[in-house]
């Protein structure tokens, strides 16, 4: 994919839109609304520099519910009830006990995970900023310099030269995503796990905070910042060319070699899949997920930052909408191909990027994780209000690292939610997805729902190896704007049951049958997808016997097909990757609540 493609080029198929930003009086408080009638260059800036140019109150008066997205606090539905009375955050893990992690499975990882044990494990202080004189800037992967690729080479380097003892050193910092997500803390019965919940983005937040002190310490530079590997622009949907040069401290010889050479990524494929459609519909299959990830399904906090994670409670694996796509596929993209020889003669568990415990072993993973980071502040500045979840039991959540000094510190959720005080930000770029909310129809007219059984006859099933159409009931029909402002319309897959140690993805089509084209995601009657990555259970009691919930917020795509009348609608969902794999209990229509 060449260079040409563009935010004024991309999704023009979808009819002439663009969207003008206006920046709020609030820091990280700014919204998007719509303007279809000519096609800007714009970008966001994820920083207070321009915060009080424009107040927007003439313009929130009259912006549609669906383009302001206001800001709804926590919302709670079926797999997020209210935590039972002896639930509590979760807190730092007990190093002392820290135990073998694996693979997947009962396949141990070959060497220890588990971080040095600070000698005053029982008084370990909370961490507190450092005064700072200038913000660190974390630059896009794909414009920085000679001079800057070298600084980062050199930083890597001398990371990977410490001693593996230490905790600053490039193994023990991969070893923290190995220690936090395969297994090695453990809760009594619970094996603490950091995907797949609400902690997804505060912990990867922390993660590289540390991380990038460290590498900024190892060449005396205290403004040195990660790039981030923006691959929700159409010049980032390929592996940054700084991390593709051999023998290079940013080098993975370990990668998936159709990695290299600028390969376009396709964000419905995470392995060796032969892509089936032409780089331009690539393109914008990937923009347009990016904009129902951000937009269309994740219009509540949960939604976007994934289900509640508690001490003491039934909890309910679900990912927000940004770790489920594109943030999985890109790991198994980048990674080993499961099955195949690694250069040891090993056979590959998706080695390095496509495993959670081999993941910081790639350099790419923290370059990655900085744009995964980075639209958490974007998500949250397309509401009028800060988004942010204000539950007690989120805010105290705590994590263990050590700082850029080797020493051991606990730190907590709430103090993660900007980053700026953080001493950091994102140089702006433009975000080219926000102009893709689908306005193509794939189909004239509706789908004949007689056709179809209720939900209740299709379901439960026990493997998902082709597409499946059937009608649902809506609960509640034509429904007013400020219903809508109040409640989200969700469709809910309950009692998902897949092989973990499987790649699999699924997407869900409104007003289709089995034969949707499903190359093609740039129509109104795409919904979403679920995705996800190979990795061992996170929970090896019987909590989770049950199975997963994937939540499906449909509001705008009800909007969009012309079917918020209708009291039947016609769903089908489309298997892409180990649909074998996969059982569904049931699926049920209901709303969630601010």
């Amino acid at each position: 994919m060449s260079s040409s493609f563009s935010s004024n080029s991309m999704c023009l198929s979808l009819g002439e839109q663009s969207s003008k930003v206006f920046i709020l009086s609030k820091p990280s408080s700014f919204f998007a609304k719509p303007c279809r009638r000519n096609n800007k260059n714009f970008h966001v800036s994820c920083s207070n520099d321009n915060a009080n140019k424009n107040n927007g109150d003439d313009h929130e008066k009259n912006v549609a519910r669906r383009n302001v997205l206001v800001g709804l606090g926590g919302l709670y539905g079926a797999s997020n009830l209210a935590p039972l009375a002896y639930a509590s955050p979760i807190p730092i893990p007990n190093l002392k006990s820290c135990g073998k992690a694996t693979k997947e499975g009962s396949i141990e990882v070959d060497y220890s995970c588990c971080p040095p044990t600070p000698a005053e494990w029982n008084n370990i202080p909370y961490y507190k900023f450092p005064p700072m004189s200038k913000l660190r800037r974390r630059p896009r992967a794909q414009q920085v310099t000679e001079e800057y690729i070298a600084k980062y080479q050199l930083a890597t380097r001398r990371m990977m030269d410490l001693n593996e003892k230490d905790p600053r050193s490039f193994k023990q910092q991969a070893n923290i995503h190995c220690a936090y997500c395969n297994g090695a803390y453990k809760f009594g019965d619970d094996v603490l796990q950091v995907h797949f919940n609400w902690l997804f983005f505060p912990f990867h937040r922390w993660y590289l905070y540390f991380y990038e002190r460290i590498l900024g310490k190892l060449i005396d530079d205290p403004t040195f910042a990660l790039p981030y590997w923006n691959w929700d622009h159409p010049d980032g949907m390929r592996l940054p060319p700084m991390f593709d040069r051999r023998n290079t401290s940013l080098y993975d010889p370990r990668r998936n070699p159709h990695v290299r050479n600028g390969t376009i990524i396709d964000f419905r494929f995470g392995g060796d899949e032969e892509v089936s459609t032409d780089v331009e519909q690539t393109v914008t299959n990937n923009l347009t997920s990016v904009y129902r990830a951000m937009i269309t399904n994740a219009a509540c906090p949960l939604q976007f930052f994934g289900a509640r994670y508690l001490l003491g409670t039934n909890n309910t694996d679900d990912a927000g909408t940004i770790e489920k796509m594109p943030h999985t596929p890109i790991h198994v993209w980048t990674g080993t191909v499961r099955g195949t020889a690694l250069e040891d003669g090993r056979t590959s568990f998706g080695e390095d990027m496509g495993n959670f415990y081999s993941a910081g072993l790639d350099p790419v993973f923290y370059s990655h994780h900085a744009n995964v980071d980075r639209m958490w502040n974007i998500w949250k500045g397309l509401g009028g209000k800060k988004r942010d979840i204000k539950e007690e039991d989120w805010l105290n959540s705590e994590f263990f690292f050590y700082d850029e000094n080797q020493k051991p510190y606990r730190v907590r959720v709430g103090d993660c939610l900007d980053t700026r005080k953080m001493g950091y930000d994102y140089a702006p770029a433009d975000i080219p997805w926000i102009n893709c909310r689908p306005t193509r129809k794939g189909r004239e007219g509706k789908v004949d729902s007689t056709k179809f059984d209720l939900e209740n006859k299709v379901f439960p099933i026990t493997n998902l190896n082709k597409p499946i159409s059937f009608c649902i009931k809506r609960p509640k029909t034509s429904r007013s704007q400020e219903d809508k402002i109040e409640k989200e319309e969700v469709l809910m897959f309950k009692g998902l049951k897949y092989d973990r140690s499987k790649y699999i993805r699924f997407d869900v089509f409104l007003n289709e049958d089995e034969n949707v084209n499903a190359d093609e995601l740039d129509k109104v009657e795409f919904a979403g997808t679920y995705v996800n990555l190979p990795h061992n259970h996170a929970h090896n009691n019987n909590k989770r016997d049950n199975g997963e919930t994937f939540q499906l917020d449909i509001t705008e795509s009800l909007e969009d097909c012309g079917l918020e009348d209708d009291d039947i609608i016609t769903v089908t969902v489309v298997p892409k990757k180990g649909g074998g794999a996969i059982s569904i209990q049931s699926v049920a229509i209901e709303f969630l609540e601010s």
